[in-house]
């Protein structure tokens, strides 16, 4: 019986390892595999940070998976399983997509991806993911914080900066906070809320900045503007 099967983890715990590891054990048996990512850092690739990769579809957001899947299977006769990396970018739609796969095809669907975003908040896609699932898997490869703890968070930096605000997809470094870049880097816990808090801080100074210079301000805006005719110059007729 088919099943979908969603397997999740930090940056660096191994997802893409394990996803390409899933792809060539099928194929090397003889089964029809297709392989999807999206915002890999090989575009039309699943890469590993260990130096392994291979050819894959890329999943852009109108892309309709089941569609995919069905097409596949018209045209080659069968797929036995779909390797899904990145999905914590998918749709929920797309999501939805897979589960049909599963229940309406009967086609294994084996998908990797991160719980949370750089804010500290289930990516849309993880989070129907886990709500579809047949099985929920922690990868257990312990990424580690700078300070040795175990890390828990996905943090983003913009000049060296920890930031907790932004658009939710953009491309970075993953080594770890550089200035002038947008990185990323692994953080347990307590120093994700750490930096998530100073960063909130620098926002709110800048709101209170706004605050004061429109406390005062004595024009009252509020209201419609009243205009006194007898004020209105006069315009001048040349001859």
């Amino acid at each position: 019986m088919a099943e979908l099967r969603f397997t999740f983890g930090t940056m660096g715990s191994g997802k893409s390892t394990q996803a390409l590891q899933i792809h060539h054990n099928l194929r090397a048996r003889g089964l029809h595999t297709i392989l999807t990512t999206q915002l890999d850092r090989a575009e039309g690739r699943v890469s590993s940070r260990l130096g392994v990769s291979a050819d894959a579809e890329i999943v852009e957001p109108h892309t309709d998976l089941f569609e995919m899947v069905r097409r596949r299977m018209a045209r080659q006769g069968s797929v036995d399983a779909v390797i899904s990396d990145e999905v914590q970018f998918y749709t929920p739609v797309q999501c939805e997509q897979l589960a049909r796969v599963v229940d309406e095809l009967a086609v294994d669907i084996y998908a990797f991806g991160l719980l949370t975003s750089f804010q500290g908040e289930l990516f849309p896609g993880t989070a129907r993911m886990l709500e579809l699932a047949d099985q929920r898997i922690e990868i257990q490869v312990e990424a580690r914080c700078w300070c040795g703890a175990r890390a828990t968070h996905n943090g983003r930096f913009v000049d060296g900066r920890q930031v907790v605000s932004g658009q939710l997809k953009v491309v970075g470094d993953t080594g770890g906070p550089t200035s002038g870049e947008v990185t990323y880097d692994l953080l347990c816990r307590a120093h994700w809320l750490d930096g998530a808090r100073k960063a909130r801080g620098s926002q709110l100074e800048l709101l209170d900045v706004d605050e004061a210079r429109s406390e005062s301000d004595d024009v009252d805006h509020s209201g419609p503007v009243e205009v006194n005719p007898d004020a209105v110059p006069t315009p001048l007729k040349a001859n």
